[in-house]
Order: C-alpha cells, then sequence, then structure tokens
C-alpha cells in the first residue's frame, strides 16, 4: 500500500472517527505530498514521499520550538499532536546506539578524523539513515565523534 493510499484510509477512518485534529493533519500531509508530485511533475517515489514527510516533521520541530520559547503551550500542545500523527508514517526510528554505530562506521569508512571532515561524514551517513533519524541529531552526534 502506498502512502497515498494508506492517508486516504486513515482520512476515510477519521472523518468516520469524527477526529477532527488528525483528520486535519492528514489532508496537509497529503497536499504537501500532491504539490511536491505537481512540482515534479511526476509520481513521486518512496523516497520523495519520505523526504515531503520529513521536511513536515522538521517544520513542525522548528515551530515547536518557537512557541516553546514563546511561552505558548497551547500552540506547543497542538503541534506536538501534529507531529505525533506525522510520525505514524515514517519509518521507525533508530534508537541511540544504531545511530551511533553507523555514525562510528562510516567515520571508520570515510577516514574522518577531525570537523573538517565533517561534510564528508554528513553525505555518507545521511542517506544510511533518511527517514530515521532527525538531520540535526545525527548533526550533534557526527560532531561529538570529530573533536
Amino acid at each position: 500500500m502506498t502512502l497515498l493510499e494508506r492517508l486516504n484510509q486513515d482520512m476515510k477512518q477519521a472523518l468516520k472517527n469524527k477526529e477532527k485534529e488528525r483528520l486535519a493533519v492528514i489532508r496537509m500531509v497529503k497536499a504537501s505530498l500532491q504539490n511536491e508530485a505537481i512540482k515534479k511533475g511526476e509520481e513521486l517515489s518512496e523516497e520523495d514521499e519520505l523526504q515531503v514527510l520529513t521536511r513536515e516533521v522538521k517544520q513542525r520541530n522548528d515551530s515547536l520550538q518557537e512557541f516553546k520559547d514563546a511561552n505558548r503551550e497551547d500552540l506547543a500542545e497542538k503541534t506536538e499532536q501534529e507531529l505525533r500523527i506525522i510520525q505514524d508514517y515514517l519509518p521507525e526510528q533508530l534508537s541511540d546506539e544504531e545511530l551511533e554505530q553507523i555514525i562510528v562506521d562510516t567515520i571508520n569508512e570515510v577516514g574522518a578524523t577531525s570537523k573538517s571532515d565533517m561534510g564528508k561524514v554528513m553525505s555518507a551517513v545521511m542517506p544510511k539513515v533518511k527517514g530515521q533519524a532527525d538531520g540535526s541529531k545525527v548533526n550533534k552526534m557526527v560532531m561529538n565523534h570529530l573533536q
């Protein structure tokens, strides 16, 4: 089942269950996917769909931080709820230990020794963890290893 088919199915279920918040988030994600397909001029691959979902999560994480900084708990709570719904459609996230192992292995593969090798390491790690780990988290972990 493709992501769009799953979203359509979940949208129908949310309508039946009168889950307004879930329905709104599913519609937003679906619209983002359709907009990306229009922009590309072709159907999205699984990788493209994953990229759109990751972008949606990143946007919500950024907003969440801003809401917390501004002491807007009402908006922060709503954004956290949206994040949980979107993350249902992402692959299972890697644990810190699994991510750590991938980073260490990659550093050894590319022969990185200092922070100047950061770009090499990041460009090798990110395709391995696509959709399974947040880029800023990966960046921090790589930085810790390259000191």
